[in-house]
């Protein structure tokens, strides 16, 4: 007589909501099949300055929690928090967080950080905003900001992605910035939004590096070339872009800065583009 197989014991759900730092998701949006941007609730003490990064996460199978850093695409005044993340296949948090639905929890540390804060740059005329994939997430936050249009003459916001639909998010907040009550007007006579590719057939293509040292990118625009004496950069993408940017930059005579030494351009450390949430 056949023994019976014995079940494993099923595991007990985590409530997530009761945990910590819980925050309830009121909103997802799948914008192609790598990419996703989510919206949590915000604890009334949580405070950050637009531009900085936090650690979220989901528990694992286990009951630890699995955390990454994710800069906050939402401003400093958004009564939620907005983020944007790539699915990586069979990345630990994203193949749990990319099958989150509104009324779910997230876990959200309380503790921000980073150096793509106006507060690490000195004053300036003009202030251009390097990204390659989802490293857009903290411009989208900087360009929602009042701050950055009192500070800055003139706003460039530049995207660099492999797909057409991977600039379709940067696209989306820009389109809401210029339509924003609190900073529209501002916006739409200072903010100046480029966009490429890198693959995919579309208007603009190649690396932003690549179309700055010819020229390409500057007389598109009509835009001078790098002036140290009052350009002001911030760097957010893959290791190359963030490379290779510095060196530009530097060539030009910026110099880095930090939160404890304001200097001319600054650049995200803390994680690379295409890595971020893995």
């Amino acid at each position: 007589m056949d023994k019976p197989v014995e079940q494993p014991a099923p595991k007990p759900e985590i409530d997530i909501a009761s945990m910590p730092d819980a925050r309830e998701v009121t909103a997802v949006r799948h914008w192609n099949p790598r990419l996703f941007s989510f919206r949590v609730t915000r604890a009334r003490s949580f405070r950050f300055r637009s531009g900085e990064f936090v650690m979220i996460g989901l528990p694992g199978d286990d009951g630890r929690l699995i955390l990454r850093a994710y800069s906050i695409a939402s401003p400093s005044w958004d009564e939620e928090l907005e983020f944007y993340s790539i699915k990586v296949p069979n990345g630990p948090l994203t193949s749990r967080l990319q099958h989150i639905r509104p009324g779910d929890h997230v876990i959200v540390r309380p503790k921000p950080t980073g150096t793509l804060v106006l507060d690490a740059l000195k004053p300036g005329r003009r202030i251009f905003l390097f990204a390659t994939g989802t490293g857009i997430a903290p411009f989208a936050s900087l360009i929602r900001d009042p701050e950055i249009y009192e500070k800055f003459d003139q706003v460039i916001l530049t995207h660099t992605t492999r797909t057409v639909t991977g600039l379709d998010y940067g696209k989306d907040v820009v389109r809401r910035t210029l339509e924003d009550p609190l900073v529209g007007e501002e916006a739409r006579e200072k903010l100046l939004h480029d966009t490429a590719t890198t693959r995919e057939e579309y208007p603009t293509m190649g690396r932003i590096t690549d179309r700055i040292r010819s020229g390409a990118f500057f007389a598109q625009h009509g835009l001078a070339p790098f002036n140290a004496a009052e350009d002001r950069a911030m760097i957010c993408g893959s290791m190359g872009l963030n490379m290779d940017m510095k060196a530009i930059l530097e060539e030009a005579g910026l110099e880095e800065g930090s939160n404890s030494r304001p200097g001319d351009y600054v650049v995200e450390k803390a994680f690379v583009g295409e890595g971020i949430g893995a």
